[in-house]
């Protein structure tokens, strides 16, 4: 099921984990830290090789933004753009 701002605000590390993941679609999930950090990730791949985007942190960057993120990196993807460097 996708995420809801709700969800988002609300997502925390259960004590004991590295970190949480909270799956959208299409690769996106917002990934909690214990320590309370919220960071958005895209995970994908190219060239058969798996890579995660680092896109920011909630609630600096929304979810609507996080997902605006995610298909912008796609469309480069596919015009065969590594978004990897795309955004070092």
């Amino acid at each position: 099921m996708p995420l809801t701002d709700a969800t988002c605000k609300n997502a925390r590390c259960p004590e004991g984990k590295a970190r949480e993941r909270y799956a959208d679609s299409g690769g996106l999930y917002l990934e909690a830290l214990p320590a309370g950090g919220k960071h958005w990730r895209w995970k994908y791949r190219i060239g058969g090789k798996e890579k995660r985007l680092a896109i920011g942190t909630y609630p600096a960057v929304t979810l609507a933004q996080a997902r605006q993120a995610r298909d912008d990196a796609r469309k480069k993807l596919l015009e065969g753009v590594d978004c990897w460097s795309m955004w070092t």
